[in-house]
């Protein structure tokens, strides 16, 4: 539909560069909106938490000492905080800290949510019971998985509607309780996709690759900074198609599935970190790339 700007700015009695301003701004602010994540406030989930008026200046904002990506919603600034499934059930506190150095904080709750247990077979010992040489090499890769969840820059974290990295098979959920050879590990801080060996694996939104590597656990890695505390990781891949300070767009191939480190067969394992919190990917993804999921 055709729209005569300057017949709106008579009507309106605005001046035409100002109303193009504002147009531009809600066009602007609209799409923010629009691709903001699903509210779940439970462990593992994501809570949004409106903080002051966006007349004001945008705050920062921290949660368990970590900053929080902050966008404007409505009104207000609203912040996007990732729950850790570490998160204990009941209330918590949200601080922001504006131009002046003043302080202001926000409570908020987050509910509780069980999370089902899987049981896995590993056939590789090593990889339930890893040995010294090992546990050496274990150590030094969760240093830099840490440093690439704890990345923060001030670009991007503006859009939250994710396409699907890979079309395939749900093969586990986000959050379980696992067990390797019926021994207790890590719930599950991501989700698998089961899809055919080489499938290609698509960023799913624009990003900046901060890391890649082959790792004990997770095998073939890549991470991508998509901005302001936003970092998803991508396991077990066979090709890595990408490099260390490459810039990716939204649905740019970045590798291939594999079945490298700790697998039972060709899949993704697929992490969303916010806040350097790993939060469900499922939150993210909008209803088109959810149907690209089946669970058999």
């Amino acid at each position: 539909m055709f729209i005569n700007i300057h017949i709106v700015a008579r009507l309106l009695k605005t001046p035409v560069i100002f109303l193009l301003l504002t147009l531009t701004t809600f066009a602007a602010d609209a799409a923010v909106e629009g691709s903001l994540p699903k509210n779940s406030p439970v462990p593992g989930g994501i809570i949004l938490v409106k903080t002051v008026a966006t007349d004001l200046p945008k705050p920062e904002a921290y949660f368990s000492g970590n900053r929080v990506t902050v966008v404007k919603r409505n009104n207000s600034w609203t912040a996007i905080i990732g729950l850790g499934l570490d998160v204990s059930p009941g209330e918590h506190i949200l601080y922001t800290v504006n131009m002046d150095g003043d302080q202001k904080s926000y409570p908020f709750v987050v509910k509780e949510h069980a999370y089902p247990r899987q049981n896995l077979r590993i056939k590789n010992r090593r990889q339930v019971d890893p040995n010294e040489q090992d546990l050496v090499r274990i150590k030094k890769e969760s240093k830099i998985v840490h440093n690439a969840f704890e990345y923060w820059t001030e670009r991007g974290a503006d859009n939250f509607n994710f396409l699907l990295p890979v079309k395939g098979r749900l093969s586990s959920k986000f959050g379980l309780r696992r067990y390797f050879n019926n021994k207790p590990r890590k719930p599950h801080s991501g989700i698998d996709i089961a899809a055919p060996l080489g499938t290609s694996i698509k960023a799913p939104v624009d990003g900046i690759i901060i890391a890649t590597g082959k790792f004990f656990f997770n095998g073939n890695t890549i991470f991508i900074d998509h901005g302001r505390g936003l970092v998803t990781m991508y396991n077990h891949l066979n090709i890595i198609s990408v490099s260390e300070g490459q810039s990716v767009k939204r649905g740019e191939v970045i590798g291939k599935v594999g079945k490298t480190g700790r697998v039972t067969g060709p899949h993704l394992h697929w992490s969303v970190s916010l806040n350097n919190a790993r939060v469900n990917p499922m939150l993210l993804l909008n209803k088109k790339s959810k149907k690209l999921l089946w669970v058999k």
